[in-house]
């Protein structure tokens, strides 16, 4: 595809970009690939007939092929010149130089360093421990290096503070501004000392405080704080934020701005629409995701409903929603979520802080530091900011998706929707759906059949319900169990097929039949079907225990006779009808796909 230039276009791109303003400058984006090796081998390919070719990191995973920089007039000949004559793609694009990351190629260019090169996210490095509680960590200016570099540094020696009489205390106090009496006032309320309004106004409610806290610590009371003991307060106050290094983080891809813990988190990559911040170890389980991108209030409310399937949103928690945002929280015995998002002129962005559950104190001082410094900036994330490592089934933008603890099987056994399943499937769940997506709870349960009664929280209209047989079918007849065998991986239940072996369990148990059958786990609670479409039982659970390992093909059920019993005492109204007709296995299959739910019990 790529020809040699004649003379007069090779000088038009030698000499474009050393005649045009700094802030006017482009380049023109030719290609990106996903492999820093599929880009060299690109920038190769074109740095052999044209010039100007440069290689960038696009971050996310990708890397782009660009020539310039340009004027922009310049730009826009040259890239018409190009596309005209065939040498670079079509869909070649004017691109600003902000756009571009680290440059690869040509080997030690540096391109960018005068054309405003499009900035990481940035950190401030933290304060020391604050004089007072603060909602802003401001960055720490950096110190010039001495003449004298090897000397050894002149030690600081702190002044001393000097405990103060009351009226002295009374005379320093004096000298505070309103944000610093404001300070103390919530450093007392963290204390336990004081519940009134945050106001800065010293009143006898905020003296008694002062009281309250000086006896705690082995001060005198005289409802003042001293210098000393101002600064204890204040200590003690911002102790619990030791080693989160909380500090300003700026990340113009994601237009976002805001304090993070980064002592806890440090950023790892991007997955639009998320900036992800890992854990460092220091808090286990800590994350941070920065929420960017372009989109309305469908796309938002996409991302709503998108959230809410995430293992990071836990199920027991707030769900608010209005147009222009929303808020989510949630809480499990591992971890403890809080996600708000806005949405404002064509650009949605918000954050989410996950944090250990029990941990509440340093959470809540940790998020509310970060509510308090948030900020919009210019920029929002690119959709395409997305990498290999996110994409999976179980997966959204590299965010494992919920799912539930355990699938099986169940089937409907009146027109209320009511479900028959296996009771070690629902047993200690938090929540139990049907198909994975009608709530449901367990109205009756008998742990000596091994089986349990599910009532759908809204009412359901089953296409068909499961007819008993009330007679003794034959030995050695057909039969088959209709069950989500895969657990839930396939869209429509599974018929496996084997033979009734006998009309009791191994041990003689007479509420079970034996089956020569090889079910798998997640076909425990699916219904065992006779020849003409009647359940002659319900799929237990092999309850394998110890040493022992039955034959794979060997599996039990409940009776029918146990089963009818156990629905008529949970008010339940089962169908039921005696052996006779063959049913085709084309209708066979139908019904089972009619009458079998998937079970999932979630945590």
């Amino acid at each position: 595809m790529k020809k040699s230039l004649i003379g007069g276009l090779a000088a038009l791109m030698l000499t474009a970009g050393v005649a045009f303003a700094q802030e006017d400058a482009v380049f023109i984006q030719i290609e990106a690939r996903t492999s820093l090796n599929g880009a060299q081998q690109s920038v190769n390919e074109y740095a052999g007939s044209l010039s100007d070719v440069n290689g960038f990191s696009l971050g996310g995973g990708w890397y782009g092929v660009a020539l310039g920089p340009y004027s922009r007039d310049q730009a826009q000949s040259v890239l018409q010149n190009l596309q005209r004559r065939g040498l670079i793609p079509s869909d070649a694009y004017i691109e600003v130089p902000r756009a571009y990351a680290r440059q690869f190629w040509p080997v030690g260019a540096q391109v960018l360093s005068d054309l405003n090169p499009r900035p990481s996210p940035t950190v401030a490095e933290p304060t020391p421990e604050p004089a007072a509680p603060t909602l802003e960590a401001e960055p720490v200016a950096p110190v010039a290096p001495t003449a004298q570099a090897d000397a050894a540094p002149e030690p600081v020696v702190e002044p001393e503070i000097v405990e103060e009489t009351p009226r002295q205390a009374r005379a320093s106090e004096a000298k505070l501004t309103r944000d610093e009496r404001k300070d103390l006032q919530i450093a007392m309320k963290w204390a336990g000392v004081y519940s009134a309004a945050i106001d800065g106004a010293y009143g006898r409610g905020t003296r008694r405080a002062m009281g309250d806290w000086q006896v705690q610590n082995g001060y005198e009371k005289t409802g003042i704080l001293t210098t000393l003991q101002r600064a204890e307060l204040l200590r003690q106050y911002n102790a619990i934020l030791d080693g989160m290094g909380m500090a300003a983080y700026n990340d113009p891809r994601a237009g976002i701005s805001m304090q993070l813990p980064l002592g806890a988190v440090a950023f790892d990559r991007y997955e639009a629409p998320f900036a992800l911040l890992d854990g460092t170890g220091v808090v286990e389980g800590a994350q941070v995701l920065l929420i960017s991108q372009p989109g309305d209030r469908k796309t938002m409310n996409g991302l709503y409903e998108i959230m809410q399937t995430l293992e990071i949103v836990p199920l027991d928690g707030t769900r608010k929603r209005d147009k222009n945002g929303f808020l989510l929280t949630g809480e499990n015995a591992r971890i403890t979520s809080h996600t708000e998002v806005g949405l404002r002129n064509g650009e949605i962005k918000g954050f989410t802080l996950i944090w250990p559950t029990g941990d509440e104190e340093r959470r809540a001082r940790v998020l509310g530091l970060m509510q308090d410094s948030w900020e919009r900036t210019a920029g929002v994330l690119d959709p395409a900011a997305v990498t290999d490592a996110g994409q999976a089934v179980d997966l959204v933008s590299g965010l494992k998706v919920r799912t539930p603890r355990e699938n099986a099987s169940g089937f409907f056994v009146d027109n209320r929707g009511s479900v028959l399943t296996s009771a070690a499937t629902v047993a200690g769940c938090s929540r139990v759906t049907l198909d994975g997506v009608f709530d449901a709870k367990v109205i009756a349960s008998d742990d000596t059949l091994g089986v349990a009664v599910l009532r759908p929280a809204q009412s359901l209209a089953p296409r068909r319900v499961a007819s008993f047989r009330t007679d003794t079918p034959r030995l050695q007849s057909e039969i088959a169990v209709a069950g989500y065998s895969f657990g839930g991986r396939l869209s429509a239940p599974t018929l496996t097929f084997g033979t009734l072996e006998d009309l009791q369990g191994l041990a003689g148990e007479d509420e079970l039949v034996r089956l020569a059958l090889a079910a798998l786990p997640g076909d425990a609670g699916g219904p065992v079907f006779d020849s003409g479409g009647l359940v002659v039982g319900i799929m237990q659970t092999k309850g394998e225990t110890g040493n022992r390992r039955l034959p794979e093909d060997v599996s039990f059920a409940a009776k029918t006779s146990e089963l009818l019993t156990f629905l008529n005492s949970s008010g339940v109204r089962a169908v039921s009808n005696s052996g006779a007709s063959i049913m085709a296995p084309e209708d066979l299959t139908a019904l089972a796909a009619d009458t079998t739910v998937l079970v999932s019990c979630w945590e």
